[in-house]
């Protein structure tokens, strides 16, 4: 008996286009504390757990991140995100696959690094209610991306083993925790990530955005 596949989307970069205000954000929380650190270098970072960003930030810059100036980053991140959050917008075919596993009978759920103040309103962006979908969020877990806890609480939640699932996201973050939890990862270029990256860090496929995977649905599992 044929395994049912189950999907488990990213949320930045994957279903919805956050992920350069999410950089702008992260970019004013910084120059907030005076930490100097190039748009580049911030984008290179979007869709890690916040424990590692810290880590890194501390590789890169020298400087010491104390647990209370890391508060203060996520905080500062989560009010400059909000303010930016009314130009985010469902990518390409964001809605119409969502629609299209449903309306199939294709389990879905989605699984973000952003804890629920930045993740909030890109899922009513994208027309999500979390009360019939599972939205597991950074808040949910003990690790986030690339350790595979947000993943595997979503198969969880949608009752389906890891080793059905197949992961959709759009940073290296996403392929590497799809890795170490089973899963199959498909990258998409939306996050800006190249496709080289993306299969190095463990993608099957990759495909240019929502868009693009709904129309090559059924060579990686979704029989409509």
């Amino acid at each position: 008996m044929r395994s049912q596949t189950h999907f488990l989307f990213d949320l930045d970069g994957t279903l919805v286009d956050s992920v350069y205000q999410h950089v702008a954000a992260w970019k004013e929380a910084l120059d907030e504390e005076g930490i100097e650190l190039s748009f580049w270098r911030i984008h290179r970072k979007i869709g890690m757990s916040g424990g590692l960003f810290t880590n890194q930030l501390l590789r890169e810059t020298g400087l010491t991140i104390d647990p209370e100036r890391g508060e203060r980053l996520r905080r500062a991140h989560a009010a400059a995100y909000r303010r930016l959050s009314a130009t985010v917008r469902p990518l390409p075919g964001a809605r119409e696959l969502l629609a299209a596993l449903t309306g199939n009978g294709i389990g879905w759920a989605i699984a973000t690094s952003g804890r629920i103040e930045t993740a909030a309103p890109n899922i009513e962006a994208l027309g999500v209610d979390p009360s019939a979908v599972p939205v597991v969020t950074r808040d949910m877990v003990k690790y986030a991306k690339p350790d595979p806890d947000l993943f595997l609480a979503a198969a969880d939640r949608l009752g389906a083993p890891i080793g059905s699932s197949v992961v959709v996201g759009d940073s290296i973050w996403d392929m590497l925790a799809a890795v170490r939890c089973g899963a199959l990862g498909i990258g998409l270029l939306s996050g800006g990530y190249g496709e080289a990256e993306l299969r190095t860090a463990g993608a099957y496929r990759v495909f240019e955005d929502p868009a693009d995977v709904l129309g090559h649905l059924d060579e990686v599992g979704g029989r409509l």
